[in-house]
C-alpha cells in the first residue's frame, strides 16, 4: 500500500479497492505506519528504496 501511494497517482479509495476492497482509513494508516518505520528503521528505509528501483526499472 505505501509502495502504490509512492509511486503511482492513484487515489487512497481506489488503492483500497484494489487491496480487497480496503477502506481509504486503511491505507492512510499502513502509509503512516511505514513512514514511521523507515524513520527509525535503516533496513527496512533499504529495503523499500530497493524495492522502489525494482518497481522503477
Amino acid at each position: 500500500m505505501f509502495l502504490a501511494k509512492q509511486l503511482t497517482p492513484r487515489s487512497l479509495p481506489e488503492i483500497g479497492r484494489r487491496f480487497g476492497g480496503r477502506d481509504h482509513t486503511t491505507i492512510m494508516h499502513g502509509v503512516r505506519k511505514i513512514e514511521e518505520l523507515v524513520a527509525s528503521d535503516s533496513q527496512l528505509s533499504d529495503d523499500l528504496q530497493l524495492l522502489r528501483r525494482l518497481l522503477q526499472g
